[in-house]
């Protein structure tokens, strides 16, 4: 039985999920002198296009801009652009940048700068592979206008260029941005509202951007990844605390201001707390997966990795793992719940019917092979999970080899090709946000292309050709009616099984104020009062 932290430590306060923050822009503010952050993680790497790691994606918020942006209701706004236009058959877009554009380092930005950045960016996102292969040619006519022609109509050119998570098509300066896509960038300069200041950056402890005094905000309200950026903060300091203990203590005790991710378990401990409060900003959540190997091993049978799947109930994944139930969802979507393309097509799949479970494994071939699953201690919701399906797959009559390591390990394991015998595995768990997910085109996990896609290497022609008319789709409804059939047949192959949605809430002093609801973390906007 896994017995939560929360549980451990007795208490039974309520979370705060529903607390009011004010959000939005203020009328009138004071620049706050300095912000200490908690950041969710430690930045080792600065190139936001080189790596999918959300804390380089959170970085490059901090100092890149993007051509376009996502809103609250995730529909791409123009954020460097000022105009566009399409033609009437949909093959020619012209961008026309806004004035005040500018690099940290002082010279304007120009289109040339952007359509390097662009080029770069299409070489590493899934998505941007996607649009330039349909991408006949892409120029800058003039210092401020951006030509861009198709070979065919493609309906996700603008949710393309305003892509809210990893990877971010952010733009650099032209020099930068002609460095090799698998090679990462040596300088960070944006255009963004903060400026890096590389010189104190200690890896493994503290990060610091300064108020980018030259930046030109939009003049639109501030909504997720778009409208108005206002720095206003004149310094921001990312502290890394990897302890959850010792990062309570120092937002309790004044010593930080923000902490990004607080465990849900520990949330009613520091919201309990006089002057800290703790809230949910993105509400699109987490996306718990278990990842099956769909190329080597038991799971390789298809018909194993359904019956697997359809013997794990989300509710008791979610429950063992975020206990609190003000911090989860269960739902059959695989795009998140409320978002545009959410659907309960074969709902079914996530209620976990034991019985029916075994009885399929019994009638898959299953012959008593060894399944490794990889289990990340250091992560408890993740540790959870894996306890939770080897349990789960005990009662199926399955051979488990539950395997204990970091979660650095699971992501150089799961590279792994091997045998079981040799460093392979079976099953192994993350999560998504929910941004991440927003339908079939936005994460790889949704792919089925085989050893050319992402660890599992799931692979299944009907389910890349439903992502391609997807992509080439320009009516809503008809993309709804694809967004379905998709999670149809990622449920019907099971290379992947859902274990459902959850939120991991931020904890702050009371003193500060315009936070960001998002998917993504800001902290432009962010001050203190």
């Amino acid at each position: 039985m896994h017995i939560s932290r929360r549980q451990f430590l007795g208490t039974a306060a309520a979370a705060t999920a529903a607390t009011v923050l004010p959000f939005g822009i203020g009328t009138a503010y004071a620049n706050t002198p300095l912000l200490k952050v908690i950041p969710h993680a430690d930045l080792k790497i600065v190139d936001p296009i080189w790596t999918t790691g959300y804390i380089s994606r959170n970085h490059g918020y901090m100092i890149y801009d993007t051509l376009f942006a996502m809103d609250a209701d995730l529909k791409p706004q123009p954020q460097m652009v000022d105009t566009y236009e399409k033609s009437d058959d949909g093959l020619t877009w012209t961008f026309r940048l806004r004035d005040g554009l500018a690099w940290h380092d002082g010279p304007p930005v120009t289109a040339e700068d952007c359509v390097v950045s662009l080029t770069r960016w299409g070489k590493r996102d899934g998505m941007g592979q996607r649009l330039f292969g349909v991408i006949s040619k892409l120029e800058a006519a003039d210092d401020k206008t951006i030509f861009m022609t198709l070979s065919k109509p493609y309906g996700l050119v603008l949710e393309s260029l305003g892509k809210i998570s990893s990877n971010v098509p952010f733009m650099m300066p032209k020099r930068i941005a002609e460095t090799d896509a698998n090679e990462q960038i040596k300088e960070s300069i944006g255009s963004g509202p903060f400026i890096f200041k590389a010189d104190e950056w200690v890896p493994g402890s503290k990060v610091v951007y300064l108020r980018n005094e030259k930046y030109v905000p939009r003049s639109e309200p501030v909504s997720a990844a778009a409208g108005g950026k206002v720095a206003k903060a004149d310094r921001v300091e990312w502290l890394t605390i990897g302890d959850p203990t010792t990062a309570m203590n120092a937002l309790i005790s004044g010593e930080v201001d923000y902490w990004e991710q607080v465990p849900p378990d520990l949330a009613p401990l520091v919201g309990g707390n006089d002057g800290i409060s703790t809230a949910v900003l993105d509400t699109l959540g987490s996306m718990g997966m278990a990842r099956f190997n769909s190329l080597v091993g038991p799971t390789a049978n298809e018909k194993l990795r359904v019956a697997i799947a359809k013997g794990f109930k989300q509710e008791d994944f979610l429950q063992s793992a975020i206990g609190n139930p003000e911090y989860y969802k269960v739902s059959p979507s695989i795009y998140p719940a409320g978002s545009t393309f959410a659907t309960d097509a074969d709902a079914d799949m996530v209620d976990g019917d034991l019985e029916a479970a075994k009885k399929m494994v019994a009638e898959s071939g299953y012959k008593g092979e060894k399944l490794v699953v990889l289990q990340s201690t250091d992560n408890p919701v993740l540790s959870a999970f894996a306890l939770v399906a080897a349990e789960k797959l005990r009662a199926m009559g399955i051979n488990v080899d539950l395997q204990a390591m970091d979660w650095s390990t699971v992501l150089s394991r799961r590279a792994s090709k091997e045998d079981m015998d040799n460093g392979g595995w079976s099953i192994f768990f993350t999560w998504w946000i929910g941004g991440d997910s927003v339908h079939p085109l936005a994460n790889v996990q949704f792919g089925g292309n085989g050893e050319k896609g992402w660890f599992g290497w799931a692979s299944d022609e009907k389910l890349e050709e439903l992502r391609n008319q997807f992509a080439e789709a320009t009516d809503l409804d008809k993309q709804k009616e694809i967004a379905a059939e998709v999670q149809k047949r990622i449920f019907a192959i099971a290379s992947f099984a859902n274990l459902g949605t959850f939120f991991v809430p931020c904890g702050y002093s009371d003193s500060v104020k315009g936070m960001i609801q998002s998917p993504v973390q800001f902290f432009w906007n962010m001050e203190k009062v």
